[in-house]
């Protein structure tokens, strides 16, 4: 986020508001159809017609957190854009990256861009490693190959807090996850900082999952050998002031993944996609015009 506005639209996006203000978001997106797979999965369509995309959440599992910034664009731009929740219950990548087969098979879409953020991106690679086929294209945002002695030593912490059944004070709750979660261009802009405590110390009120959506995750097993099997078009984003998942980390995955892509966003942190959502998109969307065409109605996307 930009701004105190920005930050507060944030406020609205990921659950930390109620469900007037969630309802309100359509006026940003145009009016969302929600239905469910045949397995039950529930997932929203913004846009008709148009080359279908599928976005994935981060821990938390809040679709959405894109629909403030990321669908406006890609609907703008002619997209059909499928989201989904998918459980803040501590879903793993290999878990979440089903939940993706699920839904794009049982959709009947045609091969399509896959656009993941955090957890969503390791669910991705995942994918990717397995049905490569699935995906024309991936767009891996704050994603990483491998553990780190620091994340690993982050991990450790939330399972004994978890563990010994504490609740931390929401005030220090909010501090933890501002200074975890974002740049510091973005600490430094008193307004700003100011809207995302209100955000974070909200979320560790009401218990919503606005709490799980900024809560670091275990880094997991080292995939990066996975990563070679990966056959489709791959654009890696990296937020320079990443702390939960380390921009050199992601670099580590384009490398890995033949003929992938590595980009880097300054002054943003794990958050970034909504910190700087204007360059984000732009990224996002250069990419995306770069990939092979399908056919729109080879998609089944109701």
């Amino acid at each position: 986020m930009t701004g105190a506005a920005d930050a507060a639209d944030a406020a609205r996006m990921t659950g930390a508001a109620d469900a007037a203000d969630a309802a309100q978001m359509t006026g940003a997106t145009g009016t969302a159809d929600v239905a469910r797979t045949t397995g039950g999965q529930a997932y929203s369509v913004h846009g008709s017609g148009g080359l279908p995309v599928v976005l994935v959440a981060g821990t938390g599992g809040a679709g959405r957190i894109w629909e403030h910034h990321q669908v406006p664009a890609l609907t703008a731009a002619g997209r059909q854009v499928i989201t989904f929740d998918h459980s803040p219950a501590g879903l793993s990548a290999v878990e979440l990256a089903g939940t993706v087969r699920e839904l794009v098979t049982d959709l009947g879409l045609p091969p399509c861009p896959l656009v993941g953020h955090s957890l969503g991106a390791l669910a991705v690679q995942e994918l990717l490693g397995t049905d490569s086929h699935l995906a024309s294209g991936a767009v891996l945002a704050a994603t990483r190959g491998r553990p780190d002695p620091v994340g690993e030593a982050l991990a450790r912490a939330e399972a004994a807090y978890a563990e010994a059944g504490t609740r931390l004070p929401p005030e220090y709750e909010a501090f933890v996850r501002l200074t975890q979660n974002l740049s510091p261009r973005t600490l430094a802009d008193e307004a700003a900082a100011a809207e995302w405590l209100d955000l974070f110390e909200l979320a560790a009120l009401t218990g919503t999952s606005a709490t799980a959506v900024h809560r670091p995750g275990p880094p997991g097993r080292d995939r990066l050998a996975d990563c070679a099997r990966i056959s489709v078009p791959v654009l890696v984003v990296g937020f320079a002031d990443d702390m939960l998942a380390p921009a050199p980390l992601g670099r580590e995955v384009a490398e890995a993944i033949p003929g992938a892509r590595y980009a880097q966003l300054p002054d943003t942190g794990h958050l970034g996609f909504l910190e700087r959502p204007e360059p984000f998109n732009i990224l996002l969307l250069d990419f995306l015009a770069t990939l092979p065409t399908t056919d729109p109605g080879a998609s089944r996307a109701r």
